[in-house]
């Protein structure tokens, strides 16, 4: 008889109070993959939009779903011809929760081994959740896609965002200036803690007047969105001639002709695509990997909702994140 596990799950599409306590068989580790005993995981808009059924058919899992991507914990087994891995050892990984595979709300986890990375050592496990998911994002958006260097002028929109904050901070440890837009006071010092060298408050600066206060009228370098909808029209506006705009927000109408007047780059990131796709997973691992140096290096740390869940409580973590009233990153804990 095969071991048994808690999991929550969903069995269709819809609101937060869709997620079931159930008991479901336990993964079996398999070549290439390793087994995680999960200690925590963290909720990415990603997340809801699938338990919605918001997200393409061709991205969504098969009932009964397990969701969330996000995982820190201690391995528990490793499949055959892993050798990265071991018992016992810590780790964090965007892993699953997609089409093809099993999520994070559960007590054990099966991950591909090439996705998986050394937890940082100066992290607890609900810290490191917090981070794969959209630490991934940022570093292939800004270094991957953009190819940032030293001295750039890099915006950030949505300064005090899950993804928004590791942006502003990716950035500055790889030596450019950077700038970031919030909505209030509080988000924009929040923003400067994190390293932005100026934090500019939208609701009293226009884009015109704040990028000829700090490029000269010139423009941004690049321009990291965050947020999407009309904000790309305004991330147009703020990006210099051949500069560049990372998009990761799937809602917006782009008019191209925005792009083309300014010979501007667009580079979009779906952090799944490897998982999806079966390709570049590596990357992954590799890139988590040196992000556990920064985080141990002081250079990068996740930035927390004092809200944090259990994840029976996972209704509730959805529909407070859903709600827009988290602060950086919402995380849930297997107690």
């Amino acid at each position: 008889m095969k071991k048994q596990m808690q999991a929550m799950v969903i069995n269709e599409f819809g609101g937060p109070n869709i997620f079931q306590a159930v008991q479901v068989p336990r993964p079996e580790v398999r070549a290439g993959h390793v087994l995680i005993r999960v200690a925590a995981s963290s909720v990415n808009p990603h997340d809801y939009n699938v338990r919605k059924g918001a997200a393409p058919p061709a991205i969504a899992p098969a009932f009964p779903a397990i969701l969330h991507g996000d995982v820190a914990g201690t391995i528990e087994e490793v499949g055959e011809g892993v050798t990265a891995f071991h018992r016992g050892d810590e780790v964090y990984a965007c892993a699953g929760g997609v089409k093809g595979t099993s999520g994070a709300l559960a007590d054990y986890m099966l991950a591909d081994a090439d996705l998986v990375a050394p937890k940082p050592k100066s992290l607890s496990m609900t810290q490191a959740a917090a981070l794969p998911l959209v630490a991934l994002t940022a570093w292939e958006g800004l270094i991957d896609r953009a190819q940032m260097y030293a001295g750039q002028t890099v915006l950030v929109h949505g300064a005090t965002g899950g993804v928004g904050h590791l942006a502003i901070q990716l950035a500055k440890a790889r030596g450019a200036r950077v700038f970031a837009t919030a909505s209030t006071t509080e988000k924009a010092r929040i923003a400067q803690a994190l390293g932005a060298d100026v934090a500019i408050e939208y609701h009293t600066q226009s884009v015109a007047e704040y990028v000829a206060e700090y490029t000269g009228g010139k423009g941004f370098d690049i321009v990291f969105d965050s947020v999407g909808g009309a904000n790309f029209a305004q991330s147009v506006e703020a990006t210099a001639p051949r500069g560049t705009i990372i998009s990761i927000v799937p809602n917006a109408t782009l008019d191209l002709s925005l792009l083309l007047f300014k010979g501007l780059s667009l580079h979009t990131v779906f952090t799944y695509v490897p998982l999806l796709y079966g390709m570049g997973r590596a990357a992954h691992g590799r890139i988590l990997t040196e992000l556990a140096k920064l985080v141990d290096e002081g250079k990068v740390c996740p930035l927390i909702d004092e809200h944090t869940f259990a994840l029976r409580e996972v209704a509730a973590a959805h529909q407070f994140l859903e709600s827009g009233r988290a602060l950086g990153k919402v995380v849930l804990v297997n107690s």
